[in-house]
């Protein structure tokens, strides 16, 4: 399973070097509007949690490639993204839930049968859910945000979510600073928010 702790440091290097040659973003998130109500959370997991995704750090890249183009193409703003071994998030707004839910299963269906060749698994079945959860309130939006950005953190990848490579929380303090990301952080604590979210 792909594990960024364990990587040595040129690992790490080609994975990056992987990540900027697909062209994924560096540059910080959207502004944030806050303003109507078709602010999504988006997620995604592998079949009985497998890490399917993150069998390699080429695939990893390649998720994180297609979920955010088709999130681009069909959302106003990406706030937030974090894509793991076995599961994926994305805070999103978007006029178009259906079609951006439609594009996401044509990317399942792509990458399931992609995958299951190159792991030689014909008829595995790789993903499990996807859903949207619309937010509700300010405050559902901001731990919504916190949760994203800290999931690698809260599934013992990271020590720190900026040192998860593929999400956008390096992104966010850079955009935001430290002093800031720390009062969303205390201000909109995450707790137990999504437990059992995937059961």
């Amino acid at each position: 399973m792909y594990n960024w702790r364990k990587l040595t440091e040129v690992q790490k290097q080609e994975a990056l070097a992987l990540r900027r040659s697909r062209h994924l973003p560096w540059h910080s998130p959207p502004h944030l509007d806050l303003k109507g109500s078709r602010q999504y959370l988006i997620s995604a997991t592998c079949y009985e949690h497998l890490p399917i995704i993150g069998s390699n750090p080429e695939r990893m890249t390649e998720c994180e490639f297609e979920v955010l183009q088709i999130c681009r193409e069909l959302c106003s703003e990406i706030y937030a993204w974090c894509i793991l071994p076995n599961h994926y998030h994305a805070l999103v707004k978007t006029e178009h839930i259906e079609a951006l839910r439609s594009e996401l299963g044509h990317f399942h269906g792509r990458s399931s049968f992609k995958w299951n060749a190159e792991d030689s698994q014909r008829g595995r079945k790789v993903w499990h859910n996807c859903f949207e959860r619309p937010m509700k309130s300010e405050r559902h939006f901001w731990a919504s945000l916190n949760y994203v950005h800290h999931n690698p953190v809260h599934h013992g990848f990271v020590k720190h979510c900026q040192d998860w490579p593929s999400s956008s929380a390096t992104q966010f303090l850079n955009q935001v600073g430290c002093d800031r990301a720390k009062e969303i952080w205390n201000s909109y604590p995450v707790l137990d928010y999504g437990k059992k979210w995937d059961k």
